[in-house]
């Protein structure tokens, strides 16, 4: 007998009529707000929250790996044009917490003033390590 064909993974079209955006506290508003006027239980409001919490993730997930490997670049390159259109993190260097103190160091050459004192900040509010501290220090001098 043979098998059934498998539907080809098809990348989601990034059309933002496609997509949407909501924040916890905006989906606690109005989930608060069907409890209040006795639409549903808390019990129900809680459990939809927590599943379309978890599906928003793996799909945004799943978006993410998708225009990555379209793209073909590294996360570093992703993380810098996300940065220069101001989607996600506003952060200067991506996947800060997982370098270490040399390769921290090597990703200051390429920052403004600004995002120089962004890192300090941070780094001082977290590993604190001198050696970073000491090169941001020099670049801003």
């Amino acid at each position: 007998m043979p098998q059934p064909k498998r539907k080809a993974k098809s990348v989601p079209s990034l059309n933002p009529i496609d997509f949407v955006i909501i924040t916890r506290e905006k989906l606690a508003e109005v989930l608060d707000d069907a409890v209040s006027r006795g639409r549903m239980t808390r019990d129900d409001a809680t459990q939809l929250a927590s599943e379309l919490i978890s599906r928003g993730r793996r799909t945004g997930e799943e978006v993410v790996a998708d225009v990555e490997q379209l793209l073909g670049r590294s996360k570093e390159q992703i993380d810098k044009a996300r940065r220069a259109t101001g989607i996600g993190s506003s952060f200067p260097i991506g996947g800060y917490d997982d370098l270490t103190a040399a390769q921290a160091r090597e990703k200051l050459d390429n920052l403004t003033p600004a995002e120089l004192r962004k890192v300090r900040d941070y780094e001082r509010r977290n590993a604190n390590r001198k050696t970073v501290l000491a090169a941001i220090e020099s670049k801003l001098a």
